[in-house]
């Protein structure tokens, strides 16, 4: 059986921070505990109504893809059992699938985006000028068409109850420098080739998907937060994609397309969701998690 969790509540574990979706603890030495959480952010607003067991299927999810790009970028996670780390009096089974034990890394101040179809902020941004973050494409492209390449499209990182914003590569340079920002662009592009190839062996297209990454102590590169989830990523069933609409997924576009339905502002505080959009919901994160890790819901 999933747990719902909304908000963590680990007495002794300092909080340093509670995102959108993942509450951070502070451990000793230089580790965190990280906890996915249930909560679900749409248009950068965080909803009131959790979605159950989401945040267990994302840390599954996560830790998947981090095992399988461990070739091409190390990542946060470090090999301590939750259990070692939990305060006495609480509650295992609520946080046992939910959260790792991980490095704490200097983020960096950016979102890292690749693109390889042509939908979203992109398409709306291709449509107004033929770019996407400053980089030019080809004309005539249609909605929810495939790039001839990916392409790095990163944006500000936002804090919560406020919006991303679509940055170009120069701005990155300035952000964090123009070696470092190669680093940051050549492994985003290589984490989507690997598993956009991965996935379509499965039945799923990878239309983009958003990366995190920090620096160690010795200013190594890694990449963190989470990777490759329906949060992070838009995937859609092969043999439903069509060229020029939006085509079905498995990720949160579900709800964002609910939500387009209300006379909503896009600001907090969020509207609640129905019975059957939280209940789709949960049914698509597991089936992007069977079809593309061969498991259901652990």
């Amino acid at each position: 059986m999933s747990t719902t969790l909304h908000t963590s509540d680990l007495p002794g574990l300092p909080l340093l921070h509670r995102g959108k979706v993942r509450d951070v603890h502070a451990l000793p030495g230089n580790a965190l505990l990280i906890v996915a959480t249930d909560r679900l952010s749409a248009f950068d607003v965080v909803l009131p109504d959790p979605i159950p067991g989401k945040g267990e299927m994302l840390t599954q999810m996560s830790n998947f893809w981090f095992a399988r790009t461990a070739h091409l970028i190390p990542n946060h996670l470090l090999p301590i059992p939750v259990s070692e780390v939990l305060p006495n009096g609480v509650d295992l089974s609520l946080y046992a699938k939910r959260s790792v034990v991980a490095r704490r890394l200097k983020a960096l101040p950016v979102e890292a985006i690749a693109r390889g179809y042509l939908i979203g902020t992109g398409w709306k941004d291709y449509q107004t000028s033929g770019h996407v973050c400053g980089i030019p494409l080809p004309a005539g492209l249609r909605q929810a068409e495939q790039l001839p390449e990916p392409i790095f499209t990163p944006s500000s990182k936002a804090a919560v109850g406020t919006h991303d914003e679509n940055i170009g590569f120069d701005r990155v340079v300035e952000l964090i420098g123009g070696d470092l920002a190669e680093q940051v662009r050549e492994a985003t592009l290589a984490i989507y080739r690997f598993a956009a190839g991965f996935a379509s062996q499965r039945g799923i297209l990878i239309a983009d998907t958003k990366l995190e990454f920090g620096l160690d102590e010795n200013g190594t590169l890694l990449v963190m937060d989470e990777m490759l989830t329906p949060d992070s990523s838009r995937f859609w069933p092969a043999d439903e994609y069509r060229v020029g609409i939006s085509p079905p997924s498995y990720d949160k576009q579900f709800v964002r397309d609910y939500l387009e339905t209300l006379d909503w502002n896009k600001t907090a505080p969020g509207p609640e969701l129905p019975v059957a959009v939280v209940a789709g919901t949960v049914e698509r994160y597991a089936e992007a998690l069977r079809r593309l890790t061969g498991e259901g819901p652990k």
